[in-house]
């Protein structure tokens, strides 16, 4: 199998030159830089209005095909931006790109989500629910099975005890998720699954200094699957009291935002475990804060009686 080539920057500004009609008098065209958080793509600033993305591998092209699909799909859903993609193609045989409009903003890691953004986040997990599940299977997007929570809370139980003796977390506060309620807690098993964006980490989060959250980015790994992921997502991201707000608001009930708090919970202590006995420090200050996100204390801390009939029951 030949190697995939790595991009540099020089194979960005020919790219770019050559896509764009706005370069400098120099013939030069914008300046180009790497984004820090890429992701699965090699990922480029291209002035101050694009961003470019190169799919590394086959597999990338194919969710970045998808993505781009996708990205048509969802967009008349939802309150939030999408980013557009102004030109697409190939920057290496096989190998895809996509060049996207710039959504203004920072990241969730630098403007908090104010009362109005919580909204906003309601309007994303409301609009994702409207998407037409076939449609977006057409388009090749996977169904993805629903996690165990009583596997993943066991995994965290140990692993709580590798942090607590590392003094960066009290192994006790798994306690409030036992082992009865996390069965009480699995995904539903009737109704259809819905569109879930599964990757809301806070750099994905476009928000604007006013505290609104604008646009969504990278829709690669989006599956039909469990709400409550997405639910877990914005714990990490933007904390468990804004999350399990936002899911109230767009009419989530007791069991899928318990649920994602849990889901939340247990995979920042897995992550930041794995983290220390790996000793990565780069990744440490980033992986405490959403362990610190997940676990902000909610009004509703315990699995209460859930109806038998399935039901969510009420926040």
């Amino acid at each position: 199998m030949t190697q995939a080539p790595t991009p540099t920057a020089d194979t960005v500004r020919r790219l770019v030159r050559s896509l764009l009609k706005d370069g400098t008098d120099s013939g030069t065209g914008p300046a180009v830089r790497p984004v820090a958080e890429s992701g699965e793509h090699s990922t480029w600033w291209v002035g101050t209005r694009h961003v470019l993305r190169l799919a590394p591998d086959r597999e990338a092209t194919v969710r970045q095909r998808r993505e781009l699909r996708l990205r048509d799909l969802v967009r008349p859903h939802l309150p939030v931006a999408v980013p557009t993609s102004v030109a697409h193609g190939e920057w290496s045989p096989g190998l895809t790109y996509t060049l996207d409009t710039l959504v203004p903003g920072g990241t969730a890691g630098e403007h908090d989500v104010s009362a109005v953004g919580e909204a906003d986040l309601a309007g994303l997990l409301t609009g994702l629910r409207e998407v037409p599940a076939r449609q977006a299977e057409v388009f090749g997007v996977p169904r993805v099975a629903p996690r165990s929570l009583e596997a993943l809370r066991r995994m965290a139980v140990q692993d709580a005890e590798r942090l607590g003796a590392a003094d960066e977390f009290d192994p006790a506060r798994l306690h409030q998720l036992p082992s009865q309620a996390a069965v009480q807690l699995a995904a539903a098993q009737h109704g259809g699954a819905v569109l879930v964006h599964h990757a809301l980490k806070g750099e994905h989060l476009v928000v604007s200094a006013d505290g609104r959250v604008r646009g969504v980015l990278d829709w690669t790994d989006a599956a039909l699957g469990d709400p409550a992921e997405d639910i877990a997502g914005l714990a990490v991201a933007v904390g468990s009291p804004a999350a399990v707000r936002a899911a109230t608001l767009a009419g989530y009930g007791a069991r899928p935002c318990l649920r994602g708090l849990w889901l939340a919970r247990c995979d920042t202590v897995i992550r930041l475990a794995a983290a220390l006995k790996a000793h990565d420090t780069d990744s440490l200050p980033l992986l405490a804060l959403q362990l610190r996100h997940a676990w902000e204390a909610i009004l509703l801390e315990r699995v209460t009686e859930l109806r038998e009939d399935g039901s969510d029951g009420e926040l």
